[in-house]
């Protein structure tokens, strides 16, 4: 039975004001702090919430970064990709991790998706390696980890680093471990809509070699060790010292956050359960942290229209797979190359979820869906 809810109440896709207002003392405190200190750029509530995070992730280091795409592109410094050199990624997911290669000047080698986690699928990879082959780089797409011990089993064999774009995978869990610490190094996107989000743009590095960590730490900051003693050609990737006071008072409540997000995916699969919906699915080995909520339906488009028609938010991740964007149309794939991420490109749309979002707006998503469907 359809449940009883408001039917005109409007439900946000992404509601940033309620979590701020619930820890809106701890943040004016934290930034004012950073006013104070005129710690702008880095500074000593970076390097905090550095250490934090990388406790939070099990790891050696962390380096804070001004993006999470930043962050990918000195992994793959790092690991002194360039010209000619090829990494093994997936087609469906934002288009930053692709740039990261790009901008090393390497080719990004597609390999498709699982149809149930998005996720690069590990029984096509091994194909996909060239002589020119020199990394492997899944994403933990939408909040699921991707399957890592087949991928790292992989790179073993052929001796190719793994990094982890867990830009969406902030506290989700791997095996009962939580991601960032599987490969070589993995990278993180603090955007502000992200799980773990900045007021403003941020990323990390996670690592537990200390070498990456120091050279990552030169890269960001004009490949200098010593103020204007330059080692090498670096960028200026600073995180700035605000965006690292906010990130250190949100991280004491993510765990908090995961599980409302969790709360939230569980009650969703509750209410969609006899719909001819495709709801998303945990595999065994996973804890997602739910960045998004992605259900599938071959009339996806329509029932966007017919969602946001009724106030009821919502959103596509990814309707193009950067195989057919236009940006890659050198690299020379065409449309049925990769039928799986090409489907869920046609099919995937992402409802409203965040950790503030009640029962009642749960309800009336799940009743406007089904006037949809029914």
């Amino acid at each position: 039975m359809t449940p009883q809810t408001d039917s005109s109440a409007p439900v946000p896709y992404l509601d940033l004001p309620a979590q701020m207002r619930s820890i809106r003392r701890e943040i004016d405190a934290a930034i004012a702090r950073t006013l104070d200190n005129c710690s702008f750029c880095l500074g000593p509530d970076v390097a905090q919430f550095e250490r934090d995070f990388a406790r939070f992730c099990d790891a050696g280091y962390c380096v804070g970064f001004n993006s999470g795409t930043s962050a990918l592109h000195i992994a793959m410094k790092l690991l002194k990709i360039g010209p000619g050199d090829e990494v093994i990624t997936t087609p469906f997911t934002f288009v930053a991790t692709s740039w990261a290669i790009s901008y090393v000047g390497a080719t990004p080698v597609y390999v498709d998706v699982e149809d149930a986690t998005f996720n690069l699928d590990p029984k096509l990879v091994e194909r996909a390696i060239t002589p020119r082959t020199r990394a492997i780089l899944p994403v933990h797409l939408y909040g699921h980890p991707a399957d890592l011990e087949p991928l790292l089993a992989i790179g073993s064999k052929h001796n190719l680093p793994l990094v982890e774009d867990a830009a969406q995978a902030h506290g989700a869990k791997y095996r009962g471990k939580v991601v960032g610490t599987f490969g070589a190094m993995s990278c993180f996107s603090f955007y502000p809509g992200k799980n773990l989000g900045a007021y403003g743009e941020g990323g990390a590095l996670v690592t537990n070699n200390a070498e990456y960590a120091a050279r990552a730490r030169s890269l960001r900051e004009h490949g200098s060790t010593q103020r204007y003693y330059h080692d090498e050609v670096g960028f200026n990737y600073r995180m700035e010292g605000i965006q690292g006071a906010v990130l250190g008072v949100k991280l004491k409540h993510l765990d908090t956050w995961t599980r409302e997000r969790r709360r939230v995916a569980q009650r969703y699969h509750q209410l969609l359960a006899d719909t001819p919906l495709q709801l998303p699915r945990e595999a065994a080995y996973a804890e997602s942290a739910y960045h998004l909520y992605v259900v599938r339906h071959p009339r996806r488009d329509d029932l966007k229209k017919h969602l946001e028609a009724n106030k009821i938010g919502c959103a596509l991740h990814y309707p193009v797979p950067l195989h057919l964007q236009k940006c890659y149309a050198g690299l020379g794939y065409k449309p049925g190359d990769f039928p799986v991420a090409e489907k869920a490109a046609r099919e995937c749309l992402s409802l409203p979820i965040y950790p503030e979002m009640t029962d009642t707006q749960i309800q009336r998503v799940a009743a406007v869906i089904k006037q949809f469907l029914w």
